[in-house]
């Protein structure tokens, strides 16, 4: 049996991967799985009971498959590997993130961090260039193959340092600072089905893009800040007429503080009931968040609605002081009534009737504020209109024209509102451009 080079090196960096001990999870992705699993074939050798052709061809597909991840990744192996170092949860990690300073750790967890450290800088180390020379080496090409490259900026200030192991409270102060997990590394989630699921493409609808609703806007911004500095910020409900911007102006938020660790979480109101344990998983992470739920109302007395309640007037599972919640409705009575509900003089099924009325029609008080969005009027839809067409650059046509155009399509479409003018102004453009 011929002992390559790389045989040893990979079965050495193999054999330290397995000895990890907080950091393991780091490779739990397909392009940490891609990279084991060719390490893991680049030390096989005559020992198995494969021959070496077959040996060759599970190398150079494994080889294949780690190019295709980081493709798809569109993302150099130095920064992903430390992203990956950066948002790892693990116990350092997390209670770095909650101590002011290492010291507070315990020698022996401290030990554990250096010697991860040390083993993910040799992966570091170990490069594309370098893995494709291996490949070659070890499968007996005549030609080196191509290594996935990049050229872009090391994105992390562990990309751009050496000896990690010495940096140990400079990465505990970025986990303090950033967070962990997926809240360090996404905004936007939707819970559902019992887990967050975080949101890629998130709605790009900016602050500046809305217009109106000045008073409303300033309330929700100031109330956000709240939250951010730590106050006891109040939930929500954005109450008006459909198409008015209500749900844009809370997905807004994100590109507006996301970056000072505000977190948009959707839940739907059919997922309302799973309220208490949501509220149990952030209660103790560094991020700010929003628990958005669009188009609220209930047709009945439901174990969402109760969940809600229970929420909003403060139960045995308290709402923590990171979190508020932000609804939009187009009821300002949430829950759906009907003339047989009230009570008669006839009806001897409840002593109190009048209670449970009142219980279910003032329910929307329960938010610590309301904000409500009226119609627009024609001066306020136009304005909508004449501020879109500037940012969507459409400044080649009258403004009287424009205006013209924009009543007609409220007209025979969906009357005058935010939503309207957005549809417009989208349409005109596309019409203009073709």
């Amino acid at each position: 049996m011929i002992d390559y080079p790389p045989i040893n090196s990979s079965r050495m960096l193999y054999s330290q991967v397995t000895s990890l001990l907080l950091y393991q999870s780091v490779f739990d992705n397909p392009i940490g799985q891609a990279f084991l699993n060719l390490l893991y074939t680049l030390h096989q050798d005559e020992s198995h009971s494969q021959p070496r052709q077959s040996i060759a061809f599970d190398c150079l597909q494994a080889y294949g498959n780690w190019f295709k991840q980081l493709a798809g990744n569109g993302e150099s192996w130095g920064n992903y590997l430390t992203n990956q170092i950066l948002i790892n949860e693990n116990p350092f990690s997390k209670l770095a993130e909650k101590t002011k300073t290492i010291e507070q750790l315990t020698p022996a967890l401290l030990e554990s961090v250096k010697n991860d450290l040390k083993i993910l800088e040799n992966l570091y180390n170990c490069g594309p260039e370098k893995i494709a020379q291996w490949v070659q080496i070890a499968v007996q090409l005549p030609h080196t193959p191509i290594a996935w490259q990049m050229e872009t900026p090391y994105k992390t200030w562990l990309a751009q340092s050496s000896k990690w192991a010495q940096h140990l409270e400079q990465l505990a102060q970025h986990y303090r600072q950033k967070g962990v997990g997926i809240y360090a590394k996404y905004q936007a989630f939707r819970y559902h089905k019992g887990k967050l699921d975080p949101v890629f493409q998130i709605d790009p609808i900016k602050l500046e893009d809305l217009v109106g609703y000045q008073w409303q806007k300033e309330t929700l911004l100031k109330n956000t800040e709240f939250l951010l500095a730590g106050q006891r910020a109040l939930s929500i409900l954005l109450y008006g007429s459909r198409g008015t911007g209500k749900s844009s102006l809370v997905k807004s938020l994100i590109h507006q503080y996301g970056h000072r660790g505000l977190r948009l979480i959707e839940v739907a109101k059919s997922e309302l009931e799973d309220l208490p344990t949501i509220l149990e998983q952030l209660a103790e992470k560094l991020q700010k968040f929003i628990i958005f739920v669009d188009d609220l109302s209930f047709e009945e007395d439901t174990d969402a609605f109760k969940s809600l309640k229970v929420v909003l007037e403060g139960g045995l599972v308290a709402k923590p002081q990171n979190v508020v919640i932000y609804a939009t409705s187009n009821r300002r009575h949430l829950i759906k009534e009907n003339f047989a509900d009230r009570p008669s003089r006839a009806s001897q099924e409840e002593v109190h009737c009048w209670d449970t009325v009142e219980e279910k029609l003032s329910f929307s008080d329960r938010f610590g504020l309301t904000l409500t969005f009226e119609p627009a009027d024609q001066d306020n839809y136009l304005a909508m209109v004449n501020h879109l067409a500037r940012q969507s650059g459409i400044d080649n046509l009258d403004s009287e024209i424009l205006e013209f155009k924009a009543l007609q399509w409220a007209t025979r479409h969906n009357g005058r509102s935010g939503r309207t003018a957005r549809q417009f102004i989208d349409f005109l453009r596309a019409e203009l451009a073709i």
